[in-house]
This record gives structure tokens, C-alpha cells and sequence, in this order.
């Protein structure tokens, strides 16, 4: 069985040329663009113990996780808005702007959190103003997602776009990552204990416009996407190839295209989230581990993602992504419950490292080659919006899942558990979309 796909996203057509320096540049614009979103994303994961303190303080400390990761799938149901916002502006008016602005705001955003009062200080009105800029930065993720996997797909050569896929996805992930592990452990060497609920979570966020400042420097010498710079030629001599309302188009013509794709990507999300994303959490309230232990673990998952990442990105071109997404999401029902349940048992700290890195190579596995098969889903004049949208709709849903984790375990001890059980449900969803989709690879078009 196969969805239904309008005739112009399965043809074949040659790929523009383009210059090497065009290719690295695309690459690097893409890949930090995703891996500067990603860091903003971790800072908070890092930190949520003491933003719950802060600013979402409860007498249950389980409840207090459940209201920050509630927070952060608040920020997850704007990204949609973010995407058809910055989809759009992409498809008529080209990538590197819209991805200009956005990592920009991302940026901004996130260093705007270091000032923020918290309760202690001002009362619950903290708490409004936490969750009205967790909106605010969703809409510019939204953004993010919505520009730079299409600008360095759309650039890489058909033979490498599995890779890039992974490059992009995986490895921004896996950089974000790890420029955050690495930020987490030197601000929690400066601001130990109480210095670090007192100044150092306010540092953390402040290093977020790092990103805005490298995005701006990177992207000084990013050309645009040479598909939508073909297809603006064709538009200018007349050929009418523009969409001039891509969030329609998406939901009339590829509706059907739409919900399919979101059975795939829902389950990515939701392996990323209930891995890399609910990690941090994981090993502070269930192993409780010691801040050392904690940076160290975290960096080495944040290699295994790139690697990961990598891997299963690259066999999709080789293989097809259908093939890989369904040996995938069968080695995830299968091993994502057993190791989460060893890892709560886990005694020692090696074995901590090796059950963690099995999670993450896992987990990150699923969604590495969902960028370049959502590209392939649909045509060069709605790809951002398309892909926007169906990225960010599912991991929309995939980002709740540490919310519903946590509501549904009612107490730490239960967290393992649960765990277990919704990654049993997720991939079984994930399992069943790899059947229903059609093989895409070599269809960008």
C-alpha cells in the first residue's frame, strides 16, 4: 500500500550544478543554523531541575518536571505558526533570508531568558512571561527548521543527500548538543550548587546569542538554494511554477501527502525526545548522577548522535528510505524498552555510558534520514512549507511525549516504565507508516 502523490513530486529531473564552495557553504549554513537551534533546545533540557524551581515550582517534584517540559511543547505547538510563516516567505522569496532571520530571533530569544525575574523575585507573573517567550521562540524555530534543511539539501548532489539528511538533522542535533554539554560543564564548574540556581542558569541562556553572531558571520557567503533559483528563472521567463499560496496548496492538494508523512515524523520526534531530549532528566532524578558524571555521559551521547545520524542517513541512500525506516522503527520497538529499563538499574557509571549510547544511537537513527525524505515529498516551489510544516506538526507531537511521560508515571520511580511502554506504541505507529510510504529516494526534484 502507497499514498497517493500529486505527479510532480515522484519525477526525476537532473540536478543544477553546482561549485564547490557553494556546497561547503550550504553545508556549514545548514548544519550550524540546526545545531545553534538545537543548543537553545538543550540549554533548557540542561537546566529544567532549576527552571522548575524557578519558575514552575510545585510541592511535587514530579509535577514540577511535567510543567517545564509542558512549557517546551508549548514552544513545540508554535513551530507550525513559525514554519507557515517562514515556509512561505522561503518558497516566493528564497532560503537564505528566511533563514537569515530566523536563527537570528532563535538567538536573541533564548538570551532574552537570562534576564527574566522568577518567582521567588516578582511572583507568578514570572511564570506568564516564561512561557510568553517560549512562544516567541517558537515561532522562530519553526522558522529555522522551515530554511536550512532545504537550502542544504537542495545543494547537495543526488548521490550525498542521504548524508547531508543525517549531517543536517542528526548532526546539527548531535553539535547542539554538544556545544551545550561542553557550556553546561564550565558554568556548573563557575557557579557550583546554589551559585548555579542563583547566576549560572541565567549564563547558560545568555550564551545563546552565540549563535546568532556565528549564523550572521556564516552566512556573509551562503548562496541560494540552486533549485529555487531555477525555478525563480523559470518564473521570471514566464512559466508559471510558483506557489503563490504554499500553506494552501500543502493542505488541499497535499493533504494526503501531509498525514502520511506525520506518522513517520511523529515517530522521530518522538524517539529524539524520549532519548537525547529526556536523557538530561533521566539520569538527574532516576540514576542521579553527579554533575561530572551527568557532563561526561552527555557529551559522548552527543557523538553518538552525530554518528548515528550519519550512518542511517547515508544507508537510506543506499537502500532507500523506506527499507531503512522500517528496520529502524523494528530495532527501536524492540530495543528502546530494554535498555531504559537496564538503565534505571544501571549501578555502575560505565554501565551508565553504555546504556545511554545505545539509547541515543537508536533513538537518533529514526529521524536522520526524515529530513531528505520529507524534501522528496514535495516540489521546489512549497518544499519549505511542506517540510516546515510536517517537521515541526510531528515533532510537535514527538516533544509532548516527555510531558505525558512524566504525567502519566505520577512518580519518579515509575518513569522507566512508562518510558517502555509509549516507545512501544510510538513505533508501532512509525512501523506501520514505513509501509504505507512510497520509496522516494532520488525524486527532489
Amino acid at each position: 500500500m502507497s499514498s497517493a502523490i500529486p505527479s510532480e513530486v515522484v519525477q526525476k529531473t537532473e540536478a543544477p550544478k553546482v561549485s564547490s564552495r557553494q556546497m561547503v557553504s550550504a553545508t556549514a549554513a545548514s548544519l550550524l543554523g540546526w545545531s545553534f537551534d538545537l543548543y537553545d533546545l538543550f540549554i533548557l533540557l540542561y537546566v529544567t531541575p532549576t527552571i522548575g524551581k524557578l519558575f514552575l515550582p510545585t510541592t511535587n517534584p514530579t509535577l514540577s518536571l511535567a510543567a517545564v517540559y509542558a512549557s517546551f511543547a508549548v514552544t513545540l505547538l508554535m513551530r507550525p505558526l513559525g514554519s507557515g510563516i517562514f515556509g512561505s516567505y522561503a518558497d516566493k522569496h528564497g532560503r537564505k533570508n528566511a533563514m537569515t532571520v530566523a536563527i537570528v530571533g532563535v538567538g536573541i530569544s533564548t538570551a532574552i531568558f537570562g534576564l527574566l525575574p522568577t518567582v521567588p523575585q516578582i511572583g507568578f507573573f514570572a511564570a506568564f512571561l516564561f512561557l510568553l517567550l517560549r512562544l516567541v521562540q517558537g515561532i522562530f524555530v519553526g522558522g529555522v527548521v522551515a530554511s536550512t534543511h532545504t537550502i542544504g539539501t537542495e545543494t547537495a548532489p543526488p548521490k550525498w543527500r542521504g548524508l547531508m539528511s543525517g549531517l543536517i538533522g542528526g548532526g546539527g542535533a548531535g553539535l547542539g548538543a554538544l556545544f551545550a554539554s561542553i557550556v553546561f560543564t564550565v558554568v556548573s564548574a563557575l557557579f557550583p550548587g546554589e551559585a548555579f540556581d542563583s547566576w549560572g542558569w541565567r549564563v547558560m541562556f545568555f550564551t545563546g546569542i552565540l549563535g546568532a553572531i556565528a549564523g550572521l558571520f556564516v552566512f556573509r557567503t551562503l548562496e541560494e538554494s540552486p533549485l529555487w533559483a531555477e525555478m525563480k528563472t523559470k518564473k521570471n521567463s514566464k512559466q508559471k511554477i510558483v506557489q503563490q499560496k504554499p500553506v494552501k496548496s500543502l493542505f488541499t492538494t497535499y493533504s494526503r501527502v501531509l498525514l502520511v508523512n506525520l506518522m513517520i515524523v511523529i515517530g522521530g520526534g518522538s524517539g529524539y525526545y524520549l532519548t537525547a531530549g529526556f536523557i538530561p532528566t533521566f539520569l538527574n532524578v532516576v540514576n542521579k548522577v553527579s554533575s561530572s558524571t551527568l557532563s561526561g555521559v552527555l557529551i559522548a551521547a552527543s557523538i553518538a548522535t552525530i554518528i548515528s545520524a550519519l550512518i542511517a542517513g547515508h544507508l537510506s541512500e543506499i537502500f532507500g528510505r523506506k527499507k531503512v525506516f522500517l528496520v529502524i522503527g523494528v530495532l527501536n520497538v524492540i530495543g528502546l524498552p530494554y535498555f531504559y529499563l537496564s538503565l534505571a538499574d544501571a549501578a555502575s557509571v560505565s554501565s551508565i555510558y553504555f546504556y545511554v549510547i545505545c539509547l541515543v544511537l537508536l533513538g537518533n537513527a529514526a529521524y536522520a534520514p526524515v529530513l531528505i525524505f520529507l524534501n522528496e515529498r514535495f516540489p521546489t516551489s512549497i518544499r519549505s512549507t511542506g517540510t516546515g510544516l510536517s517537521w515541526n506538526m510531528g515533532f510537535a507531537v514527538g516533544g509532548m511525549m516527555p510531558t505525558f511521560v512524566t504525567l502519566t508515571s505520577g512518580s519518579i520511580e515509575n518513569i522507566p516504565h512508562t518510558l517502555m511502554y509509549f516507545t512501544i506504541v510510538i513505533y508501532l505507529i512509525y512501523i506501520i507508516g514505513s509501509v504505507i510510504i512510497p520509496e522516494t529516494r532520488g525524486r527532489l526534484q
